[in-house]
This record gives structure tokens, C-alpha cells and sequence, in this order.
């Protein structure tokens, strides 16, 4: 894997549309050299977010009573909440490197923060005609932990990874996450409980994506 270091930027709870505006900015400035690659770990109020290939078929009931947002970036549904951890990587791809190509990346650095944690993870390639599985899985029970999506314009890349740390697993359930309504969403909480710190995972990331 090539050396990538990032800039640091980190948030608590923000809000999703107003995370999208700054996301925005930064890809612009990314794009004109204003600023360098860039890690941006946040966490945001409950919130259900949709790729352009989400079936409606797919989507939560209403009554539950927790918002529906479009986005541009690749994938299916994604569930957010308090005690995940949020990763927008703004970063400008390398001559002949492609989003699928940096996706890999961050999969494998995600699998490497988690080893860190005393969570064994891996990436999965996906079966000829089956629902894309990117993302990141426990290695021991089969469970995903990691969701990720993205997308480039004008070489850089935008929207990120959703890795579950301690919060309620339960919106998963209400929904089918990621086009796959067989998937068992896990966190490190479930699988790790001693390891599922916020400020330790938060660490454990920033220093397997090289972001300082």
C-alpha cells in the first residue's frame, strides 16, 4: 500500500446536511490545491442516507421517525448515528488511480485499525452477479462493521466510511442496509467490548489512514 498521509480534521455530532456543505467546500479546495488530503472523523444525529441505486423496497418505515437523505456517493443505505464513527476522506487520486482502487485502499486500512483494536476484520471480493460487498466484515462471526461509500469528481475523492463503534445497532434492523437484507450489522461494542471507546477507535483510524 503507497504512503498517503492526510490532514486531521475531527468533529463530535454534526449535523448531516450541514457535514455535506463542508464536505463540498473542501473538495473544491482540494481540487484548486488549496488544501491537502484530507481525513475529516465526525459523528452524526440519527440519519438514514441513500446511494442512487437504493430500492425503494429498501427503505424505513416512516414511522420510526428518522430522517431520509439522498447523496451523491456511491452504495446502498447507510444508517448513522451517535456511536459511530464518520470518515470523509477528501483526497486527490494518483495518475491512472481510480475511486475503485482507493476503495480497496481504505478497506484494508480500516481492517488494520481494527486489528489494532483486537478485532480481526477483513475485506470480501464480490461474486460475479452478486450485491457489491464493499466494506469491512469480522473476520470470526461473519458480521459487518464498516460501511463505506464514495465517489470522485475532478480527481478527488468525496463521502467516506461508517464504522460501527457503540451505538444502537437497531435502526440497522429497520431497513435493508447496504442491498443486502440478510446482512448482520455488528459494531465494535458487540464484538470487542473492552476495545469500543470512541476516543480509542477514533485513534486507532487516524493512525492506519496515516492522519495527523
Amino acid at each position: 500500500m503507497r504512503r498517503r498521509p492526510l490532514s486531521l480534521v475531527q468533529d463530535d455530532l454534526v449535523d448531516y446536511e450541514k457535514a455535506m456543505e463542508r464536505m463540498a467546500d473542501l473538495v473544491g479546495r482540494r481540487q484548486r490545491d488549496e488544501c491537502s488530503d484530507t481525513l475529516w472523523l465526525l459523528s452524526h444525529p440519527r440519519v438514514y442516507t441513500v446511494g442512487r441505486r437504493t430500492d425503494e423496497s429498501h427503505l424505513p418505515d416512516p414511522a420510526h421517525g428518522i430522517p431520509v437523505v439522498s447523496t451523491g456517493r456511491g452504495g446502498q443505505l447507510t444508517y448513522h448515528g451517535p456511536g459511530q464513527l464518520v470518515g470523509y476522506l477528501i483526497v486527490k487520486l494518483g495518475e491512472g488511480e481510480g475511486i475503485v482502487d482507493y476503495v480497496r485502499e481504505v478497506e484494508l486500512r480500516i481492517v488494520g485499525a481494527l486489528g489494532a483494536l483486537g478485532v480481526p476484520a477483513e475485506r470480501r471480493d464480490t461474486p460475479p452477479g452478486s450485491e457489491l460487498l464493499t466494506g469491512v466484515w469480522t473476520s470470526e462471526t461473519g458480521r459487518k462493521i464498516a460501511s463505506i461509500g464514495m465517489r470522485q469528481s475532478r480527481g478527488v475523492t468525496s463521502h467516506g466510511f461508517a464504522l460501527n463503534v457503540d451505538g444502537d445497532l437497531t435502526p440497522w434492523g429497520w431497513a435493508v442496509a447496504c442491498g443486502m437484507p440478510e446482512v448482520d450489522m455488528t459494531s465494535v461494542g458487540r464484538e470487542a467490548p473492552a476495545a469500543a471507546e470512541m476516543d480509542r477507535v477514533r485513534a486507532a483510524v487516524a493512525e492506519a489512514f496515516e492522519a495527523g
